[in-house]
């Protein structure tokens, strides 16, 4: 998924779910590691960071 993909993804889910956006979607990338989706789990984490990042101010 391309950068601009990854961060219009998380700001919508910050706007939609506020301060539990990074949790529910560092659950969501825990449950497909363990279910052996390793693709789709390196995709959502790079979706937290992101979260992440919006959070801490350094994306603009």
């Amino acid at each position: 998924m391309a950068t601009v993909k990854i961060v219009e993804q998380a700001r919508a889910l910050l706007e939609a779910h506020g301060d539990k956006a990074e949790a529910e979607v560092a659950q969501k990338a825990a449950a497909m590691k363990q279910a052996g989706q390793q693709d789709e789990a390196e995709q959502w984490e790079k979706v937290r960071r992101a979260i992440h990042e919006l959070r801490s101010g350094h994306v603009s």
